[in-house]
């Protein structure tokens, strides 16, 4: 089963410093109907100026990561890191028990980044942080594994979090194709970032979605197509 997802009927928080495309209810943006896919309860499409950021606030029993797809990111916490990433670079965090921490764009672009939420197995992790400056050239026409459970021993993924997912990036070259496997017991959602992409007959542009449960599919790239899955346990 396949449901589209028209990103011009989202959620959308503008802010001057911050404009936000809300795939799922936060903020002020809410609607009972569209809380969360499965385990995947936030993805946000956050564009920041330069200069500005999120200031310091408390994250507790979530498991984050932060997709650059421009821009700088520049992240800090109560755990004593900050570092800051680039294009295609992805920063994970395990908020756990409970961590503080800002998010900004210290450069001189505009920042654009996805910001994804995913719901833990458990409660009460001790918080943790890391990224993975993964290279764009390795995703190219395939899919890069990126993220997965801490129980996936065989996920090639180096990031691992506190949930059943499997996450994975891919830029398609324009009339090139891909297949994304999805078996009878399990859901993805794909978000096109970047690019225009065909997908079993469905046409998603820059910022679309699709909801895929129980079946395989195959994208066809239009014009070069930045995508990102998240790929989960049937709710």
């Amino acid at each position: 089963m396949l449901r589209y997802i028209d990103h011009t009927k989202m959620g959308r928080g503008i802010h001057g410093w911050l404009d936000s495309h809300f795939h799922f209810s936060f903020a002020e943006y809410y609607n009972p109907q569209n809380i969360q896919f499965g385990v995947l309860r936030v993805v946000n499409d956050d564009m920041v100026q330069p200069g500005t950021g999120f200031d310091t606030h408390p994250h507790q029993n979530m498991e984050i990561l932060s997709y650059v797809v421009q821009g700088e990111l520049t992240h800090a916490d109560n755990m004593g890191n900050e570092q800051t990433l680039t294009r295609g670079q992805v920063q994970y965090m395990s908020a756990g028990t409970g961590v503080l921490h800002s998010e900004y764009n210290m450069g001189k672009d505009l920042l654009r980044f996805l910001q994804i939420w995913i719901l833990p197995d458990a409660s009460g992790y001790q918080p943790n942080y890391g990224d993975y400056r993964f290279k764009l050239e390795d995703r190219e026409n395939r899919w890069l594994p990126i993220a997965t459970g801490t129980d996936n021993g065989g996920s090639k993924a180096p990031i691992r979090i506190h949930a059943d997912i499997n996450a994975y990036a891919s830029i398609l070259g324009a009339g090139k194709s891909l297949a994304f496997m999805t078996g009878e017991d399990r859901q993805a959602y794909l978000v096109v970032v970047e690019g225009e992409a065909e997908i079993e007959g469905i046409r998603l542009g820059e910022r679309d979605a699709l909801e895929i449960t129980g079946q395989d599919v195959t994208i066809k790239a239009l014009r070069d197509t930045h995508m990102v899955v998240i790929e989960m346990a049937k709710a």
